[in-house]
């Protein structure tokens, strides 16, 4: 069947326009792929309800205003200098707060009619917890609201695999806590308490003991409450074929041990080597 002239141009358009569509999808897509992310400190808090404090860094711009954002940092005292309106107390305030009472003492001096004031928080600096140790991302981290723990945890991504069971807990008024990680993770608030502006978080490393020679997964163990020899016998994956339970040799504190009872306490730092056994 022949298609007049008419028909192959109105098709010839149509493979066009599709053609363009997928053209736009594809680069709307590989746009979006390629957009940044926030950072996680970003997606973390939420600046709105963040309580502004001595030390915080703001950039405040007004919409349509030629002139460019102004960056200050609020003071001992809680306030920050502005242009036009002078001094401006932020502390103890949300962004939301603040930006009210800035458009409002614009409107109220009879600069700007309506004025469309921006505030962003360019730096955390005066509500925060700082965590260190054996955590994936140790650092400050800032807090808009009542946190637990297990949230703070969470948003240093969490305990690295060398870390202790333990988590210390420092408040800012002095008062010190030994959490237990297990506990935190399956218990209730008593377990997993809040955190407070200026607490401390540390995970120390793993206490650990060294095994070797004849047992089937030789290398370094946490110390756990209750580890005996026989236990840490268990842990290392038994003995081998070859090895016998009568030639263990215990090193501690650079003292030698021979024919240790398998119910013995494994202390920190323990070097527990299996010999072979006589045929």
């Amino acid at each position: 069947m022949t298609s007049n002239p008419a028909s192959r141009a109105l098709a010839a358009c149509a493979l066009f326009a599709a053609g363009s569509s997928m053209v736009l999808a594809e680069v709307a897509h590989a746009q979006a792929l390629a957009a940044p992310q926030p950072s996680a400190d970003a997606r973390a808090v939420q600046p709105e309800a963040y309580v502004l404090g001595p030390g915080d860094s703001l950039e405040i711009s007004i919409a349509g205003d030629s002139q460019p954002a102004t960056r200050v940092q609020i003071q001992t005292d809680g306030t920050i200098q502005l242009a036009l309106i002078g001094s401006v107390h932020a502390g103890g305030l949300s962004v939301v707060q603040l930006r009210d009472m800035i458009t409002q003492s614009l409107k109220k001096g009879g600069y700007y009619t309506n004025p469309a004031v921006n505030i962003t928080i360019v730096n955390y600096a005066s509500r925060y917890v700082v965590v260190l140790g054996e955590v994936a991302q140790p650092g400050m981290v800032p807090i808009d609201r009542a946190y637990h723990v297990s949230d703070v945890l969470a948003r240093v991504g969490g305990v690295k695999s060398g870390g202790t069971k333990i988590v210390k807990l420092r408040h800012a008024t002095g008062e010190e806590q030994s959490l237990d990680l297990d506990r935190i993770a399956t218990g209730g608030p008593a377990e997993d308490p809040l955190v407070t502006p200026g607490d401390k978080l540390f995970v120390p490393a793993a206490q650990t003991f060294y095994i070797l020679g004849q047992v089937n997964r030789p290398g370094n163990y946490t110390v756990d409450d209750g580890l005996t020899l026989r236990k840490a016998l268990a842990v290392a994956g038994g003995v081998t074929l070859l090895g016998s339970k009568k030639k263990i040799k215990l090193v501690r504190k650079g003292k030698e041990y021979k024919n240790v009872d398998l119910d013995s306490p494994v202390e920190v730092g323990d070097v527990i080597e299996i010999g072979e056994r006589f045929f």
